[in-house]
């Protein structure tokens, strides 16, 4: 019989599977951006990412017709944890993976792109679109009986303030946050009459809030234009009060991969085993995921809503 160890070792002995585990403990990937990452042929690398998803070192998500790995650091053993560290602390300073490094930081500022792109330009019609692709008041499907008037809110990828317009009058604070200028200006505008709603500028997975200060974190409809969407999920636990949920809404599983070109959307929708995962490793319980009923002439993909609590 084998010892574990030696296993282990096999899956890990060559460079390529070295270098792909430093990329993906990185970011989380696809294929094709492996591919540019490493400089090598799909099918090289999709061969040895087939050995380390054997031997339990990276998992995969499905995102329509694409997978997106990334190191299962969650699911490793004391042992292979610390077996990998021996091996990054070896591979991670060579040219190879330096230029790894490099190539993955490019990958992720080409994706982020596509979205910030999006959002500078279609401020002015950001209402009229989500009203076409998900219908009127959607937000209400799922805020109904969850607002306490002593609460403080936060509209994560608050957008043009739609949502935080919605709350303010029933919350006792209202944050949102938004990395786009032009959403921010909008939402501003939008606002202004509400002295209990706050606008910052800032990224979902590096949030501008307090460690404990929210009753309730709202990500609505926003998730699927994240780079890493479990980074924005782990920020929103942290600024959680003890009790406190986190509520979103977004896509179950699609395949109309032209969103990504149209509205930078980096993700085709997530399955409840995805946002489990997602708030289970932000130390969240109590998980819920819930179809909503699709609204009468609404052309977008059917949508799901989700909660998670922050133990007490």
């Amino acid at each position: 019989m084998i010892a574990p160890v030696f296993e282990r070792l096999a899956a890990l002995a060559d460079p390529i599977r070295a270098r792909l585990l430093l990329a993906v403990e990185q970011q989380e990937m696809a294929v094709n951006e492996l591919r540019i990452v490493l400089q090598l042929p799909q099918s090289t690398i999709s061969r040895h990412l087939k050995v380390l998803a054997d031997e339990g070192w990276i998992t995969s998500r499905a995102s329509g017709a694409t997978n997106w790995y990334r190191i299962a650091a969650a699911d490793l053993d004391p042992n292979a944890r610390r077996l990998w560290q021996v091996v990054r602390d070896e591979c991670a300073d060579t040219p190879a993976a330096e230029r790894d490094a490099e190539r993955v930081k490019s990958v992720v500022t080409s994706r982020t792109a596509r979205s910030q792109e999006f959002f500078a330009t279609s401020a002015g019609k950001w209402d009229k679109l989500r009203e076409d692709l998900f219908g009127p008041e959607v937000e209400w499907l799922a805020l109904s009986g969850l607002i306490d008037p002593e609460w403080t809110i936060a509209d994560l990828g608050t957008g043009t303030g739609q949502l935080a317009g919605v709350l303010a009058p029933f919350a006792g604070k209202v944050i949102g946050v938004d990395e786009s200028a032009a959403m921010l200006k909008a939402a501003r505008q939008r606002l202004r009459h509400f002295t209990n709603v706050e606008l910052h500028r800032g990224t979902l997975e590096a949030l501008p809030i307090e460690t404990g200060t929210l009753d309730l974190a709202l990500a609505v409809l926003v998730l699927h234009y994240l780079v890493d969407p479990f980074r924005a999920v782990d920020e929103a636990a942290r600024a959680l009060r003890p009790g406190g949920r986190v509520l979103i809404v977004d896509m179950m599983p699609h395949e109309r991969a032209e969103y990504r070109d149209l509205m930078g959307h980096q993700s085709l929708g997530f399955q409840a085993e995805t946002v489990a995962e997602w708030c289970r490793n932000a130390g969240l319980t109590k998980l819920t995921y819930r179809r909503l009923p699709p609204r009468p002439n609404a052309k977008g993909p059917l949508l799901f809503v989700a909660t998670a609590t922050k133990p007490q």
